[in-house]
């Protein structure tokens, strides 16, 4: 069990790092492919790269915000309730974010495999590269969410203000 973890800790690192980078390098082209085009000289490969660097970064990011708890959420009403009631929402939600992302998983895989003949305008690699971000990334979310739940069944009702009050 603790290869399991330490296996997973290397991954959210990985993953953190990773979507730094590639926030910084869609910074950076979209940049230097709005200068290089005012000049008269436009990097046509810039949009196509960074196209498949946010759709990486989008599903990536969506992992670490569930890892973190960082979603929407309304918690103005479910404040109202008892800990018990919160407690009881919050996994069920996410319980529903583990269904939500297997049924993404499926069909994002799908979708892959439908796109490698698919090519981009400029870059000379299938579009399943981009499209692959969408199986890998509600993968992870998936993982992430039933942790969340793990977490959340082993935290008792007289922590759950404290543990709450943490997490933000």
């Amino acid at each position: 069990m603790n290869f399991i973890k330490q296996l997973y800790k290397k991954v959210t690192q990985f993953e953190e790092v990773i979507t730094n980078l590639f926030l910084i390098a869609i910074t950076v082209l979209v940049f230097l492919s709005a200068i290089a085009r005012t000049i008269k000289h436009p990097l046509n490969w810039a949009v196509d790269f960074s196209v498949l660097l946010f759709a990486w970064e989008v599903f990536l990011g969506g992992d670490i915000a569930v890892r973190n708890t960082k979603l929407i959420g309304v918690e103005i009403l479910a404040d109202k309730f008892p800990p018990r009631v919160q407690k009881v929402m919050s996994i069920i939600f996410f319980t529903m974010i583990i269904i939500f992302c297997c049924i993404l998983t499926v069909f994002g895989i799908k979708l892959s495999l439908e796109n490698t003949k698919r090519m981009f305008q400029v870059l000379p690699i299938s579009y399943s590269w981009c499209t692959l971000c969408v199986p890998v990334g509600c993968f992870l979310m998936a993982i992430s969410s039933g942790i969340k739940i793990n977490q959340l069944v082993h935290t008792p009702l007289s922590a759950w203000n404290r543990t709450k009050e943490v997490q933000e």
